[in-house]
Formats: C-alpha cells, structure tokens, sequence
C-alpha cells in the first residue's frame, strides 16, 4: 500500500470521526476550565481522541474484529453489546444528533424567525439523508468523496477559523468554574465521553480494515501497522482541532458567558469574520456533520448485513437514513437528553473490554476473567447511566459515593479491579482442578 494510500485514509478517518460533539464541547471546556484548560484538555484528548484509537488498535489486532473481542465475554454478550452500540451510534442517537445540529449550525441562523419552521427543518433533512443515502450506497468511492474532496474543504475552513481566532483574540485565561476548580483533568476525561467517538470506533473498525484489505494487505502485521499509521494521522488532527477550539473558548470568556458550544462558536465566527463567519461555520458543521453521518450509516450497513444473510446492505442503509430522518426531526434538545445516560453507561464497557483485549495474553482463562470484569463494570456503568437519567437510587446511590473515585465520576473503576481479580483467581481454581 502507497503512502498516499495511508494518508487518504487517514484523512478519510478524521473525517468519519469529527462530527457534531467534536465541535461543540472542546470551546466550552476551554471556557469553563479558564486557567486549567491544559489538565481538561489532556483528559478530554484521553477519551476523545487516544481511547477511540485504542479501540481501532485493538480490532486490528484480533481476527474476527470487535464481534471476537465481545465473544470472549459471551457470543450472546458480544451481538447484544455490538447491536445496541449500532443502533445508538447510528439510526437512534448519533446519526440523528448530527443531522440536526447541522441544520441548527448550517441553515437556522440564516432563516428569519417565521422562516425557521420544522417544516424547514424537515426538507433540510429530507435532502441531506437524501445526499447521505447516494454516498453511503457506494462505501467504496466514499475515501473518494471524504478525503480527496470534504475533509480538505473542512480543514481549510478550520484552519481559516481558528488562525483568525488566535490573532484577533487575546489575553490571558479567566478562573475556572466551579467544575473545573479541583479535578480538572477527570472533569475533561468524562467530558470527552461526549463526542462518541471510542464508541463510534467500534462501527469504524471495519469500515478501515475494509479499505486497508482492498489495497491488497491481508496479512494480520501489516493490518495493524497501517491502521496504526492511519490512526495518528485522524488523532493528530483531532488533538489539534480541540485545542484550537478549546483556546478559542477560553479566550471568548472575557467576551461574554455562554450556555454551550454552539453559542460561543457563533459569536466567536461572528465577532471574528462578521457575517461571513456564519457562513464559515455554517461549512464546517455542515460538512463535519455529513461526514460523520455517512460513516455510521456505512458501517451500520456492513454489519447488519453481515449479521443477518438475508438482509443487503442497501436494505440496511435505507433503513437507517429513513429512521434518522424521522428522529433528527424530533429537535437537538430530546436527542442530547438521552445521550447523556447512555454514554455513561456504554463508555465504563467499552474502556474495559478495550483493555482486557490488550493484557488477553496473559489470562490462563481469558474467558473467566472477561466474564467477571464486564459483570462487575456494568453493574454500576448502568446505575451510573441510571443516575444521569435523573432516578433517585436513594441509599443505594449514598453508598456508591464512598467509592474511590466516585466524585469525578468514576465510580465503575473500583468495581472492574474487583471483577478483575476475582475473574483472576477462579480462573486459577479452574487451572487446579482441571490438572487435578
């Protein structure tokens, strides 16, 4: 494979990855963490952008991919996980968060206010899903589509935004927030749980692997190697994105407050560039959106085909842009509200089924020790996914505060080590009494 090759897909993965949530929380961790933006950074950039290649690693690395990963656990564990991530990732979550934020970012400011209907909201969508259904149908021109032609034009349309930013906006950073005051760096880790993008890696994996195998590499090393080297082209792009738009944040404190990204982005492009900094924006997110979009519906079409014969791919794909274009037209609001106790949930079992996957040589029963570890995990992933629901857990949830590390929102880490050790020690037992 040429290195051209691996730079394309480089490309290619960046785009795939930068969406919605990679635009909207690194500005507003810039201006809520002020002068601890360095530590909320590095820990963002941990789970944002280090943990989702970790988990492209880790498929790399295993034959069968993340459905082999999950079968170490359990065959039943590893569909139902993967299913759920799909369908989250994909047609109920992520596919329609970004749709919609593309229409809040990219038409919206434009539309005066009896103009901005959800009647236009509708054709706005009716016509993306439309354009994402036509890329999505040919997965192997869709390296063409992204890298040779819209990931330039969004990394330009970045670069011209945050150099502007950098010169027109100075002086030093503002006190954190309350949030931010003490545990900055876990403040940024849990923040980084927001742009999805460790789970989207589990879609993406197989996408890559794909464009990597049709260039005539097959062999398991090389695989690895070139997803490895595909991978710090997407990461170092991210990392500089973030802390670009991370900066820009900050620096907008001492301009004015902010509910969210979105808001700072839009005043920042406006104060910046005046009205052509709206239609800046506008490019970004929608080509951000669009790309990240026509990656989940790919991949979502790989493996629902995969796993049911009897479903084509373009039966998939058309599923999956119909019931996103249902539900992006539900609003932005709804759909985050939502987000939130998922992500809680999935992220504590996907970090650790990612690092078991890289300390499996080393377990005499790998599958004890997976088993143990995973049950352990999401027993409080979900009462953590339950909590940011808004349920009361009453004692039970007292009680889960004396855990270590429960204040940064970590509570899950102690459970796994247990789990992990028990997992360890039965599975010596089992090596006993198999001798025996």
């Amino acid at each position: 494979m040429k290195k051209i090759d691996t730079v394309l897909i480089g490309l290619m993965l960046f785009s795939m990855f930068f969406g919605a949530g990679n635009l909207i929380f690194p500005p507003f961790l810039g201006l809520q963490s002020g002068t601890s933006f360095w530590a909320a950074m590095i820990g963002f950039i941990v789970t944002g952008v280090g943990l989702p290649f970790a988990v492209l690693f880790a498929i790399s690395l295993v034959n069968g991919g993340v459905q082999a990963i999950g079968d170490r656990v359990h065959p039943v564990f590893s569909t139902a996980f993967m299913v759920i991530i799909y369908l989250c990732i994909g047609p109920f979550l992520a596919i329609p968060r970004n749709a919609n934020v593309a229409y809040e970012m990219g038409i919206k400011p434009f539309l005066s206010e009896t103009a901005h209907s959800p009647i236009s909201l509708f054709l706005f969508t009716l016509v993306f899903f439309a354009l994402v259904y036509f890329v999505s149908l040919n997965p192997e021109k869709m390296e063409k589509y992204m890298s040779r032609w819209i990931t330039p034009v969004l990394l330009i349309s970045m670069v011209i935004l945050c150099v502007v930013g950098f010169v027109k906006l100075d002086g030093g950073f503002q006190a954190p927030s309350s949030a931010y005051s003490s545990g900055a760096f876990s403040k940024g880790f849990i923040e980084g749980y927001n742009t999805m993008d460790a789970l989207a890696a589990l879609a993406f994996g197989i996408v890559i692997l794909t464009s990597i195998q049709k260039r005539g590499v097959s062999d398991r090393k090389q695989l690895t190697n070139y997803m490895i080297k595909a991978s710090l082209i997407a990461g170092g792009l991210l990392s500089l994105v973030y802390i670009s738009l991370g900066v820009i944040g900050a620096r907008m404190a001492q301009v004015g407050s902010y509910e969210n990204g979105t808001d700072i982005l839009s005043s920042a492009a406006t104060l910046l560039l005046g009205q052509g900094g709206k239609t800046l924006l506008g490019i970004i997110f929608t080509l951000a959106c669009f790309t990240t979009v026509v990656g989940l519906t790919t991949a979502c079409g790989q493996y629902f085909s995969n796993l049911m014969a009897k479903v084509s791919y373009k039966t998939v794909v058309r599923l999956v842009t119909l019931v996103g274009l249902i539900l992006s037209n539900l609003g932005l609001n709804q759909i985050l509200k939502i987000s939130v106790p998922f992500l809680v949930t999935a992220y504590p079992l996907t970090i650790v089924l990612i690092a078991l996957t890289f300390f499996h040589r080393y377990f005499k029963h790998p599958r004890m020790v997976y088993a143990t570890t995973i049950l352990f995990t999401a027993i409080f992933a979900i009462i953590g996914g339950l909590n940011a629901f808004g349920l009361n857990l009453g004692v039970l949830q007292v009680m889960i505060g004396y855990l270590p590390f429960a204040t940064y929102g970590l509570e899950w880490i102690a459970p796994a080590l247990v789990g992990l050790l028990l997992g360890l020690v039965l599975s010596q037992f089992s090596k006993v009494a198999k001798k025996a």
